[in-house]
């Protein structure tokens, strides 16, 4: 099969590059060269905090940065042919800014269950945001998130996740982080989430996907207990060139789940890449 360019995988918070090896191997079959690495603070990157198991950044804007030096120093030296982005949640969303703030930094995109507003898993969202806010003002940022303390993924059993139906590869996950504990990570801090409320307000504001022309399709869990599946499905119906999926019986993390459900994901992801230019 003749080279098809290249696909860059960007992944979600607490992620890490290893743990989408099978993906890696879904797209190259398919044609792609694949570049993926970890954003900072994940992953084998360089971690912000003493406490090597939390999720910090002061803004998104240091994650703008993360993508722009990928891009420009891997992605686009690789081919010269127009490149793809897949990405999943925090990494939809991050790509959501670039794709707005650099139009032509990737001919199309593929984004499964992207963090447009999070979850707060029956809490009253204005009480979280007030909050959160609270604990940032009284010089709280680098705590845990209430109880993401006690979320170390080594300990975390298959009944406990949020992400997944499937065992089989939960337990591949689980495997990976107990042959290298050091890229494991818990959760956020109120500094972390703090910068996600900005970042967030921010893409969902008036006109900003208004201003996204590039051709994107939107995959949305219908099980998601992470981010609100109702805010992708209206923002992918703001996008000029924007299509929508939603997989009913998903868990947050698609890429990851059982084949009945991959299945149909890779059948759309292969009937839009067939429009792509």
């Amino acid at each position: 099969m003749p080279p098809r360019g290249v696909c860059a995988i960007l992944g979600g918070q607490t992620e890490f590059l290893e743990k989408y090896g099978e993906v890696v191997g879904e797209l190259t079959a398919r044609g792609f060269a694949v570049a993926a690495f970890d954003w900072r603070g994940q992953g084998g990157s360089m971690r912000r905090l003493p406490d090597m198991l939390k999720v910090h950044v002061g803004d998104f804007e240091e994650y703008d940065e993360d993508l722009e030096a990928f891009i420009d120093q891997i992605v686009q030296p690789m081919s010269d042919r127009p490149a793809l982005a897949l990405a999943h949640s925090m990494g939809a969303h991050n790509l959501l800014r670039m794709l707005h703030d650099r139009p032509k930094c990737f001919a199309a995109a593929v984004m499964t269950a992207p963090m447009l507003r999070a979850s707060t898993r029956g809490n009253p969202a204005w009480l979280v945001r007030l909050i959160c806010r609270a604990h940032n003002l009284n010089g709280a940022s680098t705590d845990w998130v209430w109880g993401m303390d006690r979320r170390d993924p080594l300990a975390m059993t298959f009944e406990d996740n949020l992400v997944t139906s499937d065992r089989g590869r939960f337990a591949r996950m689980q495997d990976m982080l107990a042959a290298n504990p050091a890229i494991r990570l818990a959760g956020p801090t109120w500094g972390w989430l703090e910068a996600a409320y900005r970042s967030m307000a921010r893409v969902a504001s008036p006109g900003f996907a208004e201003a996204i022309a590039t051709p994107i399709l939107i995959v949305g869990a219908g099980r998601d207990r992470i981010v609100q599946t109702a805010a992708a499905r209206a923002f992918a119906h703001r996008l000029p060139n924007g299509t929508w999926l939603e997989l009913e019986d998903s868990e947050h993390e698609i890429l990851m789940e059982n084949d009945s459900i991959r299945s149909r994901f890779w059948a759309a992801f292969d009937a839009f890449v067939e429009r792509m230019p």
